[in-house]
């Protein structure tokens, strides 16, 4: 009597029995990131675009309207040609009629610099799950970055009230500082790229700042403790040093170049 078959497994491929080993082979973090993190750099990838734009704009502006030679003490305000940045953002808090070409500029570029300096001591705070460093550092971050937006606020009210001087107009009138639709220092393009560019930044660095102000709060409810870690301090530091960075190309092309 014939013997019955019995069927057996199929054999086990090698790709199958290989360890997954590779970044992008799947159930694996690529490069060890999060989901959390990817996401992340997904966002400022597009927004690094977004500003790329704006920025990229400006320059084929600027680059179609005659630029000044001359010494800058020089310069006087016209359509003609694109502002002086030296002769446009030369005033300082406190020090009404003093020239400080580039001056308060200058601090509000250093400020947001040092709030990137506390905010990487607040992640590395976190990596070492010392609740009390990051809050301290948070805390900093904070106050550095609600400072930069009250600079900034004053330099938008500076620029919009204008210089004691202000620009004679054809029917022998007098303007001072800049709106949408006239400018005392040169074509109402500068000024509307200016509101527009530093307006969008300025909001990044609100948005960041309540994101912080968020952490801070919820790491002094000890959430992030509970978890394990402090990733969400990581990512929110992604974020604000991307802030940074753009605003180091926006002092480059309004008051450098």
């Amino acid at each position: 009597m014939a013997q019955p078959t019995t069927l057996q497994p199929p054999a086990a491929s090698a790709t199958q029995d290989a360890p997954r080993t590779g970044n992008w082979d799947g159930g694996n973090e690529p490069f060890k990131a999060s989901y959390g993190k990817l996401m992340m750099w997904f966002f400022l990838l597009s927004d690094a675009f977004t500003f790329a734009a704006f920025l990229t704009t400006y320059g084929l502006i600027r680059h179609k309207h005659e630029v000044f030679t001359g010494a800058a003490e020089k310069f006087v305000f016209n359509t003609r040609w694109w502002p002086v940045p030296d002769r446009v953002f030369n005033a300082f808090p406190g020090l009404h009629g003093v020239d400080v070409p580039l001056g308060f500029v200058a601090l509000m570029t250093m400020i947001l610099i040092l709030s990137s300096v506390t905010m990487v001591l607040a992640v590395e705070a976190g990596h070492r799950m010392d609740k009390n460093d990051v809050q301290k550092w948070l805390l900093w971050t904070i106050l550095f970055g609600s400072t930069f937006l009250l600079s900034q606020a004053w330099e938008w009210s500076h620029f919009i009230h204008g210089s004691d001087n202000g620009m004679v107009m054809a029917d022998g009138s007098v303007f001072h500082g800049a709106n949408l639709q006239m400018n005392e220092y040169g074509p109402v393009l500068f000024a509307d790229l200016f509101f527009f560019i530093t307006g969008f930044h300025g909001t990044h660095v609100l948005s960041g700042v309540c994101l912080l102000v968020w952490c801070f709060i919820a790491t002094t409810n000890g959430t992030f403790h509970k978890r394990g870690h402090y990733e969400m301090i990581e990512k929110i530091g992604l974020y604000w040093h991307f802030v940074d960075l753009v605003w180091v190309f926006v002092f480059t092309f309004f008051y450098l170049v």
